[in-house]
C-alpha cells in the first residue's frame, strides 16, 4: 500500500488522537502535498523539525493502530461484507418465492450497511 494512502486511512481512524500541530502538518503535507521546506517555511521552523514533527505523527498512528488493530479489523470486516453481498446476489439469480424475496432483503440491507461502515 502506498505510504500516503496508509497514513491517509489512519489519520481517518486516529487523527483525533493527534494534537492540533501533528495534524496540521500532516494535512500540509498529504492533503496539501506540500514539500518539507514549504511545510518549514509556513510554520516558522527548519526542514529537519518538519521532518521529525511529520515522522512523528505519522508514527503515532502506527502505534495506535498497532494497540487497536481498528484498521485491520475494518479490513477484514469489509472483506467479509464483499463476500456476503456476493453470496446474496448470487441467491438472487437462482432462487424463486419466499426465498427469493429474502435473498433481496439480505442483499438490500447489506448493501445499505456497506454503504454505512
Amino acid at each position: 500500500m502506498d505510504k500516503g494512502v496508509e497514513i491517509a486511512l489512519l489519520y481517518d481512524f486516529f487523527g483525533g488522537l493527534l494534537t492540533e500541530k501533528q495534524r496540521e502538518y500532516l494535512t500540509l503535507k498529504y492533503d496539501e502535498d506540500l514539500s518539507l521546506a514549504e511545510i518549514a517555511e509556513s510554520q516558522g521552523i527548519s526542514r529537519q523539525g518538519a521532518r521529525d514533527a511529520i515522522q512523528r505523527a505519522e508514527k503515532s498512528l502506527r502505534e495506535a493502530e498497532e494497540r487497536t488493530g481498528l484498521f485491520a479489523r475494518f479490513g477484514r470486516l469489509e472483506e467479509e461484507l464483499d463476500t456476503l453481498n456476493e453470496l446474496a446476489e448470487k441467491l438472487l439469480t437462482i432462487t424463486e418465492g419466499e426465498a427469493k424475496e429474502t435473498a433481496e432483503a439480505l442483499a438490500a440491507a447489506l448493501r445499505k450497511w456497506k454503504g454505512q461502515v
